[in-house]
């Protein structure tokens, strides 16, 4: 497995890409953005302009990119798009079909733990049962991956990311009244990401899925405003009333499989 393709090379894929650069394998890359293949080959990535909009459009050729052996596909579902899982389910059976008819054997899909829905309880892999937008978009997409013979797939449900610059709590910032001020979060930085599925590709895990997520789930409350101060931002505050639906996403699994262990188990540590 030595040529892997990464199709979306944004702020998640792009230091994938150069983490596995440095790892020793040939790295091929996507981005919507002409402006950017510049910087993807700089970091050394084989770049390729695609878009799927839902169908697929390639420069160079998609049939180049997918001559891999394996496959990131890091390609959110707009949240903001009324039609989501429709629109999506085309988006990914257009790459799908050409997954097919290339040399990939092993898809590493990025999806979200958004597929949980709130259970007032610690979550497993088992639990998801999204009904509606985004998170229904990829469970959709996961099933329409598993179900292909032409190659395995692992899922990678990732939380809430944060790290270098981002950070839920700048949309946050300032804001009153919010709610759940005691709901735990679910956050995960974006370096552990990268290291997660770097070792999902090189212990060749197929046919499973993974909730990634920090070790520790501070209130939304603490968190939030713990960050705000640190960043020299208004600290939001927080209504103390109302019924709080949450969830705990547990890494158990991830953890055991993996033998993985976080670099930024809590939240509310420093990082970069």
């Amino acid at each position: 497995m030595n040529t892997i393709s990464i199709v979306g090379c944004g702020w998640l894929g792009l230091p994938l890409a150069e983490h596995l650069i440095r790892a020793g394998f040939q790295i091929k890359g996507s981005t919507t953005r002409q402006e950017k293949l510049g910087a993807l080959e700089k970091a050394g990535i084989e770049p390729y302009l695609l878009s799927l909009d839902p169908g697929l459009k390639c420069k160079p050729a998609a049939a180049s990119l997918l001559d891999a052996d394996v496959l990131v596909i890091n390609i959110p579902p707009g949240r903001s798009r009324e039609n989501v899982v429709s629109y999506h389910k085309l988006q990914i059976s257009n790459l799908i079909t050409a997954v097919a008819a290339s040399t990939v054997r092993f898809v590493v899909f990025v999806s979200s733990t958004s597929v949980y829905p709130d259970l007032n309880r610690e979550v497993g892999e088992e639990d998801a049962a999204a009904d509606e937008g985004s998170g229904k978009a990829l469970l959709q997409a996961e099933s329409m991956l598993f179900a292909r013979p032409e190659f395995s797939t692992t899922v990678l449900r990732l939380s809430g990311l944060y790290g270098h610059g981002r950070h839920p709590v700048h949309y946050l910032a300032g804001k009153t009244n919010l709610p759940n001020a005691r709901a735990p979060v679910n956050l995960v930085h974006r370096d552990d990401c990268v290291r997660v599925i770097s070792s999902v590709i090189r212990k060749n895990v197929r046919g499973q899925i993974f909730s990634v997520c920090s070790d520790r789930h501070p209130s939304r409350k603490d968190l939030y405003t713990t960050v705000a101060a640190r960043l020299g931002l208004t600290p939001p505050q927080f209504a103390e009333n109302g019924k709080e639906g949450f969830r705990i996403v547990s890494n158990a699994k991830l953890k055991a499989h993996l033998n993985y262990e976080f670099l930024y188990p809590d939240p509310l540590d420093e990082a970069p």
